[in-house]
């Protein structure tokens, strides 16, 4: 049963994440890139104040696969970077850390350009 609540609370959170969104879209001039920049920057701030781990440990993927979740990441790993390795590690956490996901986004990225041909807008 309790594999069952952490499904839950994942999807409730990660839902809620969604809502948040979709109201920005619709009521709100924000274009969907404003928002996009300001949830990563949220997570940033978020983790980096430490609000957003006990979030991560009740939801889990629900908070960390959400654009939240990725700048939770890299404050994350600038924390650790700095601890490690002094005042360089706030330039080297961020990117070390989030390698994984900015690299599996730019072979994706990079398939679908090969396999899908663009159109112009209009």
């Amino acid at each position: 049963m309790d594999i069952f609540m952490d499904y839950v609370f994942a999807f409730c959170v990660g839902g809620l994440f969604c809502v948040v969104a979709q109201i920005l879209v619709d009521k709100t001039k924000l274009t969907p890139a404003r928002i996009l920049v300001s949830y990563v920057v949220a997570g940033v701030v978020l983790g980096g104040i430490g609000l957003y781990k006990p979030l991560v440990e009740f939801a889990g993927a629900g908070a960390t696969t959400p654009l939240t979740g990725f700048g939770y990441l890299i404050s994350k790993g600038v924390r650790e970077a700095v601890d490690a390795d002094g005042l360089i590690g706030a330039l080297t956490g961020g990117l070390s850390a989030a390698a994984g996901g900015i690299t599996a986004a730019l072979l994706f990225g990079l398939i679908a350009a090969l396999i899908v041909r663009g159109k112009p807008k209009g």
